[in-house]
């Protein structure tokens, strides 16, 4: 499939995909393909940089790489790896048969057939859908040495092994990078991409988004879920819900057959909205009930 060629047939095409996006998103999302620029996401974890992504691929019929980034990643780990035992395997092989000439066994065994693709590899290679769609997720969990090595990739599309040489992409990736701002990220990476600050959504759009994702909920439901999460990120909390904690507690809510929201019911779903016992504690007793009560207020009819 061709790249959309509006900002309001990117909206469109995330819609179809059940990704709600607001207009400067996608205005940012349509440049990126449009110039062939790497899409620096950033923002609070769960407001839906990740799923930008899968939404793209699976819209765009594109392959979707994710390159999931932690502490210690190195450029072996995303780029490639030799298949060490089957090597072995193989000069074991022609030692006993007597083939061992050195060159010709050193050039197969760096050759295609020992040669593990990782994600950053994978995604320089050319494929009959067009290019894929290159997820480098959570690049704030790396460090400085791995963001330096990315500079030659995302810059001239390329990734160097030295048994092999560069290999070059033959159509640029759609390049997606997040982050969750654990630490700052290095400006030279950032200034070889578009940059978005990814910001928890407003009441409307966090609806729809709800709506989108379970459309089973009933409307006054809904919007209580909304509503009290929304209320919940401007409690001093250790880490504040996302979108993806409203979504997976109005799954939970659906599964117990709740129809709405009480004080009991909070205390017995915490779980999905909160990860801290700290801030999960803070909730109990009354303070659940006069965040509901405030919430209920707030969306009476005037």
């Amino acid at each position: 499939m061709q790249n959309p060629n509006s900002i309001e047939a990117v909206q469109s095409l995330l819609a179809r995909q059940n990704y709600v996006c607001d207009r400067a998103l996608a205005t940012v999302a349509f440049l990126a393909l449009k110039l062939g620029r790497p899409l620096f996401l950033e923002g609070e974890p769960g407001t839906g940089k990740t799923e930008i992504a899968k939404a793209l691929a699976k819209g765009l019929n594109r392959r979707l790489i994710r390159l999931q980034c932690y502490e210690g990643l190195d450029a072996a780990s995303a780029v490639y790896e030799w298949n060490f035992p089957a090597q072995m395997i193989a000069i074991r092989t022609a030692e006993a048969e007597g083939n061992a000439d050195r060159d010709t066994l050193q050039r197969d065994l760096f050759g295609a057939d020992y040669l593990i693709e990782r994600p950053l590899l994978q995604a320089m290679r050319p494929d009959e859908h067009g290019a894929p769609v290159l997820l480098i997720d959570e690049i704030d969990r790396t460090d400085e040495p791995f963001e330096a090595f990315l500079l030659e990739a995302l810059s001239d599309y390329q990734v160097t092994i030295p048994e092999l040489g560069p290999i070059v992409a033959p159509e640029p990736p759609i390049v997606i990078l997040t982050s969750n701002r654990t630490r700052e990220v290095h400006d030279a990476l950032k200034r070889r991409c578009l940059y978005h600050w990814v910001d928890y959504p407003d009441f409307e759009r966090e609806i729809d988004i709800l709506h989108a994702r379970v459309p089973e909920a009933a409307e006054a439901l809904s919007r209580e879920v909304v509503a009290f999460v929304q209320r919940l990120r401007t409690e001093d909390l250790f880490k504040k819900p996302g979108v993806a904690e409203t979504v997976d507690w109005a799954k939970c809510l659906l599964a117990l057959d709740v129809i709405g929201l009480s004080p009991q019911v909070i205390a017995d779903t915490l779980g999905a909205i909160l990860k801290y016992q700290d801030d999960i504690q803070r909730l109990q007793g009354t303070e659940a009930k006069r965040l509901l009560d405030e919430v209920r207020a707030e969306l009476a009819p005037a």
